[in-house]
């Protein structure tokens, strides 16, 4: 089994209006996943919005600490699963359930994680 980052892209205005019906569905998606994937799901979690980030970036020297994530990008990640899959087609599989996959203003992305020996 290999492990994969689902990480859940999305437009933080575009959440914040969300209505009461959308986000109903976007719930029932993380219900319908987390039971497909049961105990495949080691870790998830949603996060703050990105005005709650510290970013800590060095320079060759001492690392700075700072307020916000500063990308140019109006998608965040706002939540995350670390899933164990047999492989990234189970991962894409799975993916698919998730409201997330399926809404024009969010995405989910899939990286595996490096398997050390």
């Amino acid at each position: 089994m290999s492990k994969y980052m689902l990480l859940i892209y999305g437009n933080e205005q575009r959440w914040e209006t969300i209505s009461p019906e959308e986000m109903a569905e976007i719930d029932a998606g993380h219900v319908a996943f987390q039971k497909q994937a049961g105990d495949r799901v080691l870790a998830a979690g949603q996060l703050e919005p990105s005005s709650t980030a510290t970013t800590v970036r060095g320079d060759g020297s001492a690392p700075a600490v700072t307020d916000g994530p500063f990308l140019e990008t109006k998608e965040v990640v706002g939540g995350f699963y670390l899933l164990e899959a047999a492989d990234l087609d189970e991962a894409v599989a799975l993916s698919r359930v998730l409201a997330e996959a399926r809404h024009e203003h969010s995405g989910i992305e899939i990286k595996p994680l490096v398997q050390h020996a």
